[in-house]
Formats: C-alpha cells, sequence, structure tokens
C-alpha cells in the first residue's frame, strides 16, 4: 500500500473519531436538554392543576359569600320588621299603662315617689318629720304596687305583654342570623382573596416557567441540529475513507459507497454508530 494512501486512511479514521465524538456530546447535550423539558412539563402540568383547583374553589367561596350576603339582607328585612313590631306593641304597653296610672292631682305617684325619695336624700328632717315621710313613701309605693298589680293582671296587657315578648325574641333571632351570615360570608370573602392571590402567584410562576421551557426547548432544537450536522459530517467521512480503501487496495475508485439511507435514517434519529455499522458501511 501507497504510505501516503496510509495515511489518508488514518487521517480519515482520526477525523471520523472525532466527528463520532462531537456527535456523541451533542447527543447528550440534547438529551440532557430534553430531560429538563420533561421535568418542566411536569411542573407545568403540577402548576395548572393547582391553578385550576385554587380557582374553583375560590369560585366556590365567591358563590357562598353572595348566598350568605342574601341572607343577610333577608335577615335585616325581617330583624327591621320584627323590630317596629316591638316597638309598636311597647308603645301600646304605655298607652295601656297610662290608663291605670294612679295620680294624686295631676302629678303620677311615681313622679310623686321619686321627689319624696330626692327630699328624704338631700334634707335635714326632724325625727318626727322623717317617719312621716317614710310612712308617705311606703303608703304610695303600696298603691304603686297595688295599680301595677292590676295593670298586670288586665286580660289586653297580659295578650300585648305575650306578643311584645315573642317579638323580641324573634328581632334578636334575626339579629342573629344577620351577625352570624355577615361573620360568615366576611371569611368566605377573604378566604376567596386568598385564593386568588394564590392563583396570581401560580399564573406568575406558570409564565416564568413557560418561559424557561421555551428557553431549554430551543437549546435542546439547537443541540439537535448540531447532532445532525455531526452525523452528515460522519456519513461525509465514511464516504471519503470508503474511497480511500479502495483505493488503497487498489480498486477502481469511481465505484460509488455502499447505499446508507436506511443506517444515516437511523442515526439522524440520535443513533449511535457501531463498529458493525461502520464494516457493514466498509463492505458495502
Amino acid at each position: 500500500m501507497d504510505p501516503s494512501m496510509a495515511t489518508d486512511v488514518e487521517e480519515l479514521e482520526k477525523k471520523r473519531g472525532e466527528a463520532n465524538t462531537k456527535a456523541d456530546a451533542y447527543r447528550a447535550k440534547r438529551d440532557t436538554l430534553n430531560s429538563e423539558v420533561r421535568a418542566l412539563m411536569d411542573r407545568r402540568a403540577t402548576l395548572i392543576r393547582d391553578m385550576r383547583d385554587k380557582s374553583d374553589a375560590a369560585w366556590a367561596k365567591r358563590n357562598e359569600r353572595d348566598r350568605l350576603n342574601d341572607a343577610v339582607r333577608e335577615a335585616k328585612k325581617n330583624r327591621e320588621e320584627w323590630n317596629q313590631k316591638v316597638s309598636h306593641l311597647t308603645e301600646q304597653l304605655h298607652e295601656r299603662r297610662k290608663t291605670h296610672d294612679v295620680k294624686k292631682g295631676n302629678v303620677s305617684l311615681w313622679r310623686l315617689l321619686k321627689d319624696l325619695e330626692f327630699k328624704h336624700m338631700t334634707s335635714s328632717l326632724s325625727k318626727e318629720a322623717e317617719e312621716r315621710l317614710i310612712g308617705e313613701m311606703q303608703r304610695i309605693q303600696r298603691e304603686i304596687k297595688s295599680q301595677e298589680e292590676k295593670f298586670r293582671k288586665d286580660p289586653e296587657v297580659l295578650v300585648l305583654t305575650k306578643e311584645l315578648d315573642e317579638a323580641k325574641v324573634l328581632a334578636e333571632k334575626h339579629h342573629q342570623e344577620v351577625e352570624q351570615s355577615a361573620a360568615s360570608a366576611q371569611k368566605n370573602h377573604e378566604e376567596m382573596g386568598h385564593l386568588y392571590e394564590e392563583v396570581d402567584k401560580l399564573r406568575r410562576e406558570l409564565d416564568e416557567l413557560q418561559g424557561k421551557i421555551t428557553t431549554v426547548k430551543t437549546a435542546s432544537d439547537e443541540e439537535h441540529q448540531h447532532h445532525i450536522a455531526a452525523i452528515e459530517e460522519v456519513r461525509d467521512i465514511e464516504k471519503l475513507l470508503f474511497a480511500a480503501k479502495r483505493k488503497a487496495a487498489g480498486e477502481a475508485g469511481t465505484e460509488e459507497a455502499p447505499k446508507e439511507d436506511d443506517l444515516f435514517a437511523r442515526i439522524k434519529k440520535g443513533g449511535k454508530i457501531s463498529t458493525e455499522d461502520l464494516l457493514a458501511l466498509q463492505k458495502g
């Protein structure tokens, strides 16, 4: 064999090895980047699921808040209705009491009693005067007690008192409904707000993640293109090496190299050139 031909073969084999090494490096980098893309996409799927779950939860809190606000309005309406009834019944009892109120002249006994009590506390009286004052106060108290008993036994007063007590209970019941529903509505509103804040946070994270996916995917595509180019380079070197070996063996240099379509189609998809593949190429 011509020494120069042998040198050509050795040089081509060296270049083929370098090209294969380079193709392997591009493929490894591409595969690493693809793994990173898959991990990022898994994270994206998790974020989308979490965002959807929190958004659904926030919507449920909003619906519950609105329902409770409707309940507050209804309870306020009922409370106002029963408060008005309480006021009306109280006024009726007050007017009824006036008809039972015992007076001395034009002065109510209640008023007269208070005046006597004030005089007793603020005046300096002799023993006899104080005893007369106390006696008068006790007499008035007895009259008031007697009149109060008559007032309470009045059938109309009994009915009004019962209705008033019932109205107060219902007014208080609706008042409690207002407070409880309003507190629950506020709680749902706050929880809804927190959930929407979390959704916004997840959306920002998702946007950032999507940008990273695009960047890594672009880098992966670039490495894949470099890998394909390196494989094409190996192919070209294989053709030259095939021709050089035939020439060194004294065979016709114009004869075409073996068909490689299937092999290189596999190589372009990321396959590695094995020793058996090279031998097959060399054998044609």
